[in-house]
């Protein structure tokens, strides 16, 4: 169920399932209802449970969402209680349970990032009050306008200090075949991104660039996981464009 788990520090454990842990998203055409156990099964032997992940209907924006202690999330300046209605003043049409974002933070509530090839980046830093946790999805869209930083940034903006990530499994830089023009628009702003495939055509090295900005903000890397397009206990959308996906996660031990 878990390629790789961790307890990083004093209450605080991070993880990555694979492909035991059977598909966990709910956009990919799969029966809603097996999702839903297989969560609820992750959640058990997380020894999370009763408490929830919190999952986010991600986009491949910079968006970060903020998970408050009762379960809202403020998103987009509005606040969304645990079952997804709207508290404050915008329109008061329900709202998804699981807020549309890249990232989300929160002061202890169990959080997960969905994947398949992008980075799922785990977050963790010192706050006054306890850990500042972080889940973010870093593919190329999102590396590319800032979701890290972003999230980087309402973790600071929430009080968390001595931050440091894990970078889960993802596709690498010697197997995401890109073309050349799509390669030199993104290493134009993150050079560390350029790279080549073993068969010699243009690529991007996404983890390459997402250590770059981790290391530019001061953010010290604990992990690095394996290539999802090499590794078949995991999924990989480059492999099979029906895959399942994967989670990163992060919580705290009550």
């Amino acid at each position: 169920m878990f390629l790789w788990r961790a307890e990083v520090q004093p209450g605080v454990s991070v993880a990555f399932t694979d492909t035991n842990a059977g598909n966990l998203a709910l956009h990919v055409g799969d029966d809603a209802a097996a999702v839903r156990r297989r969560r609820d099964r992750l959640e058990r032997a997380a020894g999370v449970a009763p408490r929830r992940f919190q999952y986010m209907n991600q986009i491949h924006g910079n968006d970060v969402s903020l998970v408050l202690e009762s379960g809202a999330v403020v998103e987009s300046g509005a606040i969304v209680d645990s079952r997804g209605v709207v508290e404050s003043g915008a329109a008061a049409d329900p709202a998804p349970s699981a807020p549309t974002a890249d990232a989300l933070v929160s002061l202890g509530k169990p959080l997960a990032v969905m994947v398949a090839d992008c980075i799922p980046l785990v977050l963790v830093g010192d706050g006054a009050a306890g850990a500042v946790l972080a889940a973010v999805h870093a593919g190329r869209p999102g590396l590319f306008s800032g979701v890290i930083p972003a999230a980087v940034e309402e973790m600071r903006a929430a009080g968390a200090t001595d931050i440091r990530a894990w970078l889960g499994p993802s596709v690498c830089g010697n197997c995401y075949e890109v073309p050349a023009e799509l390669r030199d628009e993104v290493a134009a702003v993150l050079p560390s991104t350029r790279s080549t495939t073993t068969w010699g055509t243009p690529a991007l090295d996404l983890p390459a660039g997402a250590a770059s900005q981790l290391d530019a903000l001061g953010v010290r890397i604990e992990y690095r996981g394996p290539c999802t397009l090499e590794n078949e206990s995991l999924f990989s959308y480059r492999r099979d464009s029906q895959s399942g996906r994967f989670a990163g996660l992060v919580w705290t031990h009550d």
